[in-house]
């Protein structure tokens, strides 16, 4: 398993650099005349810039210049101050908004067709009829398949403004003709809230994927519904969550906090204290909630777990967090990028800061850091996480708990140390496994047209020739993995992943969670109460 100890600490880091870019969403008050004033500095780069457009040898693209030097400013303050450029900044814009305007489908590029996997609860498709397996063949007369067909156009063409109208020629199996649809194109929700139900009983779980301008509205609706069905006991899985805005968590919190407890409070380099506290807004102020964090839970997912902590509310399972304790403001450069820049650091109720050291100008060495906690066996023990008694501190019940990188969970559950199940999540997350179910479905959906998502999770199986396919189509080559001796697992992967794909992501938790051992062990605790 060299492959799989050499690589994974990698793709987690690069996951949660990119996760972690997400900064808190204030407005910037002060006047642009006030920033970009001129003076010699700035006049300095202007002239630099100049000198190189007219008069270099060969030529040069400016902007390109400009966006390196941008880059390398930023990266010599902190490792959170990033720039946005233009062709990211419309998909980062959509992503913490929430929404996008579109016909609301997701989709894959199969056999040069534009394939619908599914149509986006809440969207346009859904409502007109659109099923997962059709093919879309045209927009307003403009064909979409073919080889030469990329993703950006399609997404241009189905994608548009709000209440426009696009004419869609589809293909469906079994149908002798075409089939013709007009939409009118809406804001079609990105989900933040992933699941949301009862496990057992009273005890509820709902699933946090990120903190976006949509999740405050989005959490009240799962929780609400949850209370209606008698919920008094709540995990909220804040695992692999990297954050986003402030707002968002400070309201998700109040929820859970009594009236005039603190959330958090921040600091600016002028020592200038902004502090948030709890209304009376709570509508789970009396019940017990169990908080899910990892290794990658960062940001606004930290101010959340580090909150109810120190509020003594919230009970925290799993490992210690990433360790992000700086906040972002967000401003538009004026030409369609935008850079997120550090401004202050967050604090949790007892005073807490849970940023991790960092050397300005060395995001490497920032985020090696965060790769040794696989190396000095934290992620087996408790025992092995490094505390300082100058960062101790107490709750008002009198629990002790600690600043300096990350929230410590009050109950350690060690991670997997199977790699093979590391890898099954790895490729899961990166669409082999969905791909394959599509491909699988687009053979046997007739199958699960009348079955009920009951009679699936009791009654259908995957069978064994269909994970020796699956195992076939990764075409993995390294002898030291062998995934055959992990059917069972690669079995409630595709299951969970088929789930989805027919019924919906809280559907793909239900059959995921099963077993899962930070899940079991919340369970094992409300039994004992009992």
């Amino acid at each position: 398993m060299n492959y799989q100890k050499k690589y994974l600490p990698l793709f987690l880091g690069l996951f949660m650099a990119m996760g972690v870019f997400i900064g808190a969403k204030l407005n910037f008050k002060a006047s642009p005349d006030k920033f970009f004033a001129n003076n010699s500095k700035k006049e300095k780069l202007n002239r630099l810039i100049d000198y190189i457009d007219y008069e270099y040898l060969n030529y040069v693209n400016t902007d390109s210049i400009v966006d390196v030097a941008v880059n390398d400013i930023l990266g010599s303050l902190d490792p959170h101050s990033v720039y946005i450029p233009v062709n990211k900044y419309q998909a980062n814009a959509d992503d913490m908004r929430g929404n996008f305007v579109g016909i609301g489908v997701s989709f894959y590029f199969y056999k040069d067709s534009v394939a619908v996997i599914n149509p986006i609860e809440g969207g346009p498709a859904l409502k007109a009829g659109i099923r997962g397996g059709d093919r879309i063949l045209s927009a307003n007369g403009i064909s979409l398949f073919g080889s030469e067909m990329k993703r950006e156009k399609v997404v241009d063409h189905l994608k548009g403004l709000k209440n426009s109208k696009v004419h869609l020629k589809i293909y469906r199996k079994g149908e002798p003709e075409l089939l013709d649809f007009t939409l009118s194109r809406k804001q079609v929700p990105l989900k933040s809230v992933e699941a949301a139900y009862i496990i057992k009983d009273s005890l509820g779980y709902i699933k946090v994927n990120r903190f976006a301008e949509s999740t405050t509205e989005e959490f009240d609706k799962a929780l609400n519904l949850l209370i209606d069905k008698k919920l008094k006991t709540l995990i909220l899985d804040l695992r692999d969550n990297p954050g986003g805005y402030i707002s968002a968590a400070e309201k998700m919190v109040d929820e859970f906090l009594q009236d005039d407890k603190l959330i958090l409070y921040t600091k600016n380099k002028m020592g200038e204290v902004v502090e948030s506290y709890a209304t009376k807004r709570g509508d789970f102020e009396e019940g017990l909630v169990y908080v899910l964090i990892n290794e990658n839970t960062a940001s606004a997912s930290e101010i959340v777990a580090g909150a109810l902590q120190d509020q003594d509310k919230g009970v925290i399972v799993g490992r210690r967090s990433f360790g992000k304790g700086l906040v972002q403001r967000e401003m538009s450069l004026g030409d369609g990028s935008a850079i997120r820049l550090t401004i202050a650091k967050y604090y949790t109720p007892t005073g807490r800061s849970i940023q991790r050291p960092y050397k300005n100008g060395d995001k490497k060495r920032y985020y090696r850091d965060y790769y040794k906690r696989y190396k000095n066996g934290e992620m087996q023990s408790a025992d092995s996480i490094k505390v300082a008694d100058s960062l101790k501190f107490t709750t008002p019940k009198g629990k002790v708990v600690y600043g300096g990188g990350g929230i410590i969970p009050d109950i350690f559950i060690a991670k997997d140390q199977r790699n093979e199940v590391e890898i099954l999540n790895y490729i899961s997350q990166l669409g082999n496994m969905s791909y394959f179910i599509f491909e699988y479905l687009d053979q046997n959906r007739n199958q699960f047209n009348e079955m009920s998502f009951n009679d699936f999770q009791t009654g259908f199986e995957i069978s064994d020739n269909t994970v020796k396919n699956f195992i076939k189509a990764l075409n993995i080559k390294d002898p030291a993995i062998n995934l055959g001796n992990y059917s069972k697992e690669i079995k409630k992967h595709l299951k969970a992943t088929l789930a989805q794909q027919l019924y919906g992501s809280t559907q793909f938790f239900k059959i995921i969670n099963k077993g899962d051992p930070m899940i079991e062990k919340v369970i094992g605790l409300e039994k004992d109460k009992n």
